[in-house]
C-alpha cells in the first residue's frame, strides 16, 4: 500500500501549492548561492519528513493498538468509508465543521514559531520552517494519517507518512525554483483529479480490510491464514 502514499504525495502537491505555497514563495533562501539554496532547500524538506514521520510514527502506534485487539480488518474498512465520505461530502457542508477548531491554540503556536524562522537564513531556521510546516492542518495529511492508521503498524505508519512527504518533494522545489509555472486551468483539472485518487485509495483499504484472499490487495486475516495451515497439517 506505500505506492498510494507516494502517488497521494505526488497528487497532493498540487494541493499544497494553494495551503503551503506562499511560505513555499517566502522561504528565506539565498538566491545568490545555488549549492547553498540546494542545501536549504533540502532542509526544509527534511523538516517536514521529520514531521510527517513523527505523525505516522503516532498514529502508526494508535493503528498497532486498534490491530493487537483484533480491530485491524474493520479499521481498514472504516477508515476506508471515511477516506470516500470526506471525499463526497460537499465543500459548503463540509467546512460548517472546523475540525481543527479544538487545536486552535497549537496551530497558532506553530504560525507563530514559522513566522520568527521566516525571518532567519540559517540552515536550522529552513528546518524549524520545513518541520513547523508539516504540522499545519491539510486535507490531505489527514487522509495520509487515515492510512497510516489503518496500517496497523508503527513502523508502516511511519513509512507510510514519509514516503507521501517524498511524494510532495517534486513539486514543492519546483514552486521554490520557479514560483507559479502552472496556469489555472491546468492546477484545476490535476486538483478534480485528486478527489478520484482518494476515493480508489479508500477502496483499496475497504478491499484490504475485507480479506478477499487477493495477494497485496486483499490478503487473508493473519488469523485466518493462521487456522489454514493448522488445517493443512
Amino acid at each position: 500500500m506505500l505506492y498510494t502514499a507516494l502517488i497521494l504525495g505526488l497528487l497532493g502537491s498540487f494541493h499544497c501549492i494553494g495551503m503551503c505555497g506562499p511560505i513555499a514563495f517566502m522561504l528565506p533562501v539565498d538566491r545568490t548561492n545555488s549549492y547553498k539554496k540546494i542545501a536549504q532547500i533540502s532542509a526544509y524538506h527534511l523538516g517536514r519528513l521529520i514531521a510527517y514521520s513523527l505523525m505516522g510514527l503516532f498514529f502508526g502506534l494508535l493503528g498497532k493498538g486498534l490491530y493487537l485487539f483484533g480491530f485491524q480488518q474493520k479499521l481498514s474498512i472504516i477508515l476506508g468509508i471515511l477516506m470516500i465520505v470526506v471525499v463526497l461530502i460537499p465543500q459548503p457542508i463540509f467546512n460548517r465543521f472546523n475540525f481543527s477548531k479544538p487545536l486552535f491554540g497549537i496551530i497558532s503556536k506553530i504560525k507563530s514559531g514559522l513566522g520568527t524562522a521566516l525571518k532567519r537564513k540559517s540552515a536550522d531556521a529552513l528546518l524549524t520552517i520545513g518541520f513547523l510546516n508539516g504540522f499545519l492542518p491539510c486535507g490531505l495529511v489527514y487522509m495520509a494519517i487515515f492510512a497510516a492508521i489503518a496500517m496497523g503498524n508503527v513502523l508502516q505508519g511511519s513509512l507510510y507518512m514519509f514516503v507521501f512527504g517524498i511524494g510532495t518533494i517534486p513539486l514543492m522545489t519546483t514552486v521554490i525554483y520557479f514560483g507559479k509555472f502552472l496556469n489555472t486551468k491546468i492546477k484545476t483539472r490535476i486538483r478534480k483529479a485528486i478527489p478520484v485518487f482518494v476515493v480508489i485509495v479508500g477502496l483499496l483499504f475497504i478491499l484490504r480490510g475485507l480479506g478477499l484472499g487477493i495477494p497485496f490487495i486483499s490478503p487473508e486475516p493473519v488469523v485466518e491464514m493462521a487456522a489454514n495451515q493448522i488445517e493443512c497439517h
